[in-house]
């Protein structure tokens, strides 16, 4: 059975069959996520929020019922640049596998960014910029959502200030050379330039940082810059950012209609959620509404910082710094600090309120895997479909190739579908670290995750 009879390797999308509009999960789940809130309880609204978000992005993030948002043609013009991405077939992992089924995966590495992180990226600058605002702030683990931003602020004007986590910060500098290239600072996170690192330098003054400490140094950046003109842009988690990465889903969906497949399982890796969030999108309406009720949908996520898999689901502050509003998340407490041999973005410790609720609501499975696991599966994978994945993206290929190999034990074609979120090419300390059999796999004890539970707030007659 040879490619050319059946689908292609690769199929792309056509400039105007680009998604003219971002698709809203929240209108066709059965129960909404809970509310964001105030750490008093009280349930957050625009003008709570607006000294720290773009006001156009606040409209995203509070809706919960209106199922489109139109894409700025600013936004699309510059999506044209690098999208449609492609849908690619892997015929030699599915030859490799000696699996009947067949393996689709979307993937997004094609821009400078190397990943997904541009979809969100691009337009959050917009409206910042469409709101006269001049200067950004954000915070990034792996770097991808911070060299996206830094493209994207640099194609607008805007001041950028990125406090990127100290354990990527380290293991990845390549990457901070690219942000500068683009004109943003970068500084390593927690660090003794605010007065939230500064507080946590000196409760840990060996911290390796987390995403939260990180968060908590850019808003209050943001919130400190004069005349107001300061807004905070975050990477994922939030349900503005899932809606622009609804593009991922929304293409996939397109493709695969054109090949005449459906897939009978969604795979994507999981930090914040908002990759995850993106590419299910579409697939999951159809699973909410009745259309396709038997698609079976996987979050992957790093064993070392298992908030799906062992996480609480809570009132959490979103940052370790409680500057934040809190969210209803699964989440291993705003204090969790994943350990420094983690090789990959997956350092948050909270997760999507939308993917928190599909989880919870019994619409989503989780599962959690070792990074030695993870590297082992990306580097079969280059060598088979040519591509170094990112350490995040690898997460969905093991499950992927694991979810393969039991359709040849069962002998079930079964259609998959996953996430391809970037390249690795800028991960090499952690391919050479995994090549010389020293990644190590930390699993967090009882005893460890229990510290960062504990750090949950209590809200009176809530939680």
């Amino acid at each position: 059975m040879t490619a050319s009879e059946h689908d292609p390797y690769r199929l792309y999308l056509t400039e105007d069959q680009i998604p003219k509009a971002w698709y809203n999960l929240r209108a066709d789940m059965p129960e909404k996520p809970e509310p964001m809130r105030l750490p008093n309880g009280a349930v957050a609204t625009k003008p709570d929020i607006a000294p720290v978000f773009a006001d156009a992005l606040i409209d995203q993030e509070l809706d919960d019922d209106t199922p489109y948002f139109d894409i700025p043609e600013p936004v699309l013009e510059m999506y044209k640049v690098y999208r449609p991405s492609p849908l690619c077939r892997a015929y030699n992992l599915e030859r490799a596998l000696d699996t009947p089924a067949k393996i689709f995966y979307k993937f997004e590495g094609n821009n400078t960014s190397g990943s997904h992180k541009l979809n969100s990226a691009i337009a959050q600058a917009y409206y910042a910029y469409a709101q006269g605002i001049t200067n950004i702030t954000t915070e990034t683990g792996a770097r991808q959502w911070g060299t996206a931003l830094a493209e994207a602020a640099a194609h607008y004007g805007l001041d950028l200030d990125i406090f990127m986590v100290k354990c990527p910060y380290e293991q990845k500098p390549f990457r901070r050379n690219i942000m500068e290239t683009f004109n943003a600072r970068v500084t390593p996170s927690p660090s003794d330039t605010t007065e939230v690192g500064r507080r946590i330098l000196a409760q840990d003054p060996g911290s390796s940082g987390s995403l939260g400490t990180a968060i908590s140094e850019a808003v209050e950046r943001a919130l400190h810059v004069p005349e107001n003109r300061g807004r905070y842009q975050l990477g994922s988690v939030l349900n503005q950012v899932v809606l622009h990465q609804s593009i991922i889903g929304l293409e996939s969906y397109e493709a695969l209609r054109e090949l005449g497949e459906y897939p009978d399982m969604v795979i994507g890796c999981a930090g914040g959620g908002s990759n995850l969030g993106g590419l299910i999108a579409p697939f999951m309406r159809d699973k909410l509404t009745g259309a396709r009720p038997a698609t079976r949908f996987i979050a992957v996520e790093p064993a070392s910082c298992p908030s799906l898999t062992r996480g609480r689901y809570a009132y959490d502050f979103a940052d370790t710094g409680q500057t934040c509003p809190l969210c209803k998340m699964y989440t291993l407490g705003n204090g969790f600090i994943p350990s420094p041999d983690h090789a990959g973005g997956l350092r948050y410790h909270g997760m999507s309120p939308i993917v928190s609720k599909l989880k919870h609501d019994g619409y989503l499975d989780a599962v959690a895997v070792r990074q030695t696991d993870v590297f082992a599966a990306a580097e079969r994978f280059a060598k088979l479909e040519t591509i170094l994945p990112a350490p995040e993206s690898a997460h969905a290929i093991l499950v992927a190739m694991r979810e393969a190999e039991r359709c040849r034990e069962t002998g079930e074609a079964k259609t998959i579908l996953f996430g391809l979120t970037g390249t690795g090419y800028f991960d090499m300390v952690a391919y050479d670290k995994f090549n010389r059999g020293e990644l190590e796999d930390h699993i967090p004890t009882d005893e460890e995750l229990e510290r960062g539970f504990a750090t949950i707030p209590t809200i009176p007659g809530i939680q």
